[in-house]
């Protein structure tokens, strides 16, 4: 399913999806601890890569110095965005193919906002990421734990299990070396997963290493 029409899946459930998860203290507490200590360690110019309705940007920037930039594939989330965050900058666009230059960001969020992606896309966007992503920058991912590449039936469209080892694997090509993992698993719900990865600080752009470091 391309980033088109995972954007358009979210326009038509966005009233849903912004009353009943759209606020971060509608967020479970263990996710927003995993999220802000990764983002107060990795201070610098932030993107956050499948924002949906706005409110991880909008939590980031308020505890961060350092700039915050959103981008999601669904104009309804946006707009919920624009209304409730004004200031928060804004744009409408495909993870598949990221407005900016190499090496743009300190860190990249891309929290859920990987998991509708066909299990052969998301080594691309994952390249994606990773060029915008600055040497000795990092990568939070959060994705629902399971098998590798399993499809299952998400409120909004077709999404797909992963582990830490399989995005581990896709990672490590691509110059990111895997870190932290955190897992919650609740009664009840999908057990879900973050895992950092970090671009050492001599790694080209394109993944390879720096010759002579």
């Amino acid at each position: 399913m391309s980033g088109a029409e995972v954007g358009a899946a979210y326009d038509a459930r966005a009233e849903v999806y912004v009353a009943r998860l759209g606020a971060i203290d509608q967020v479970a507490p263990d996710d927003r601890a995993t999220v802000g200590e990764w983002s107060a360690a990795h201070p610098g110019r932030l993107l956050d890569a499948g924002c949906g309705p706005g409110h991880w940007a909008a939590e980031l920037a308020a505890t961060r110095s350092d700039p915050v930039v959103a981008l999601d594939a669904s104009a309804a989330f946006l707009l919920s965005a624009r209304q409730r965050y004004g200031g928060l900058p804004l744009l409408r666009a495909d993870l598949a193919a990221l407005p900016f230059p190499d090496g743009s960001f300190a860190a990249v969020l891309a929290w859920f906002s990987l998991i509708h992606a066909d299990p052969t896309d998301l080594p691309h966007l994952l390249g994606e990421l990773a060029r915008v992503l600055a040497p000795g920058g990092s990568l939070l991912v959060g994705f629902f734990l399971g098998e590798p590449g399993h499809r299952f039936d998400h409120a909004v469209t077709a999404a797909y299990h992963w582990s830490p080892a399989a995005l581990a694997d896709l990672l490590a090509p691509l110059g990111l070396l895997a870190g932290r993992v955190a897992e919650r698993h609740a009664p009840g719900e999908r057990a879900v997963a973050a895992l950092e990865a970090h671009r050492e600080p001599g790694a080209r752009l394109d993944g390879g290493p720096t010759l002579g470091r």
